[in-house]
């Protein structure tokens, strides 16, 4: 299915098999840029996680063992705890990661991103596998895991085409 996202550029998602969600996005840069966006605690504190939720990082080491330990804060001023353990990292191709509320969490899911690149853009692919149908459907149907995958790649998206603006504006004044 595809749908409009905040970024103009369509995303495209898919429930697949039993307990999987796939999810992808075109962005405008190169997969460098978007690897970086998607791997340095700077950048990842300004778009990550679906509209209205804000995120702060309690600790992050960007490394294959290493964690992202981190807090959404809803709209409404619920707060979220998370817990990413980083299992695969491919610069600037593949991540791997574990998903969950805590580091021993048993409802915790796996993603695989894969950063392909498509010209002068970068197709983003999100697969991520629950640990059963129950817990597949009740993220995407209680939590809404496809409208907010697709929102986060969304804002993904716009916080990249920001850092390329910022980037021309800045070539623009050094001549």
């Amino acid at each position: 299915m595809a749908t409009s996202s905040s970024g103009g550029e369509a995303a495209d998602a898919t429930v697949t098999a039993d307990r999987e969600v796939v999810i992808s996005r075109v962005i405008g840069a190169s997969r460098e840029l978007v690897f970086e966006a998607f791997t340095r605690v700077r950048h990842l504190s300004r778009w990550w996680g679906p509209e209205g939720l804000t995120t702060t990082t309690r600790s992050f080491e960007f490394r294959v063992g290493g964690t992202w330990d981190f807090v959404m804060h809803g709209p409404d001023g619920t707060d979220y705890q998370e817990w990413i353990t980083w299992r695969e990292i491919v610069p600037p191709a593949r991540i791997s990661l574990l998903h969950g509320e805590s580091r021993d969490d048993p409802n915790a899911f796996e993603s695989v991103l894969a950063f392909e690149p498509a010209g002068d853009e970068t197709r983003i692919v999100m697969r991520t596998v629950f640990p059963t149908k129950e817990l597949r459907d009740e993220a995407v149907e209680k939590y809404h895991a496809i409208e907010g995958g697709e929102q986060t790649l969304g804002n993904l998206a716009a916080y990249v085409a920001e850092l390329t603006r910022n980037e021309s504006d800045l070539k623009g004044t050094e001549s």
